[in-house]
């Protein structure tokens, strides 16, 4: 139980870490957008692996917002990996902004 609570806790650190990660296109975070779909915390594998979406197969920065998940991930977790999986199912909409990111953006 108590490896759980510490997955559980290092969830939620790399959530409000990810808050950093700023979509350049818009202006707001990653998770505010709700881009980032899953966080999957391995102690014993030494990997943080983040299933995210970007707003449009197409975005010309998904390189550099998935670059900055990285560096931004690796800035407090050094000896873990982290690995972002690119994903279009579900698509992203803008119904999957937090009230903050629809706020933001003027929803």
């Amino acid at each position: 139980m108590e490896e759980f609570n510490e997955k559980l806790k290092n969830e939620g650190i790399i959530y409000n870490l990810l808050k950093n990660v700023i979509d350049p296109e818009v202006g707001v975070n990653i998770v505010d957008m709700g881009l980032v779909y899953e966080i999957d915390y391995a102690e014993s594998e030494k990997t943080i692996h983040i299933k995210m979406t970007l707003s449009s197969p197409g975005c010309p920065l998904g390189d550099v917002i998935i670059q900055d998940v990285k560096a931004t991930i690796a800035g407090t977790y050094k000896n873990f990996e982290p690995i972002v999986e690119l994903v279009w199912e579900p698509t992203w909409s803008p119904d999957m902004m937090t009230k903050e990111g629809k706020e933001a953006l003027g929803y």
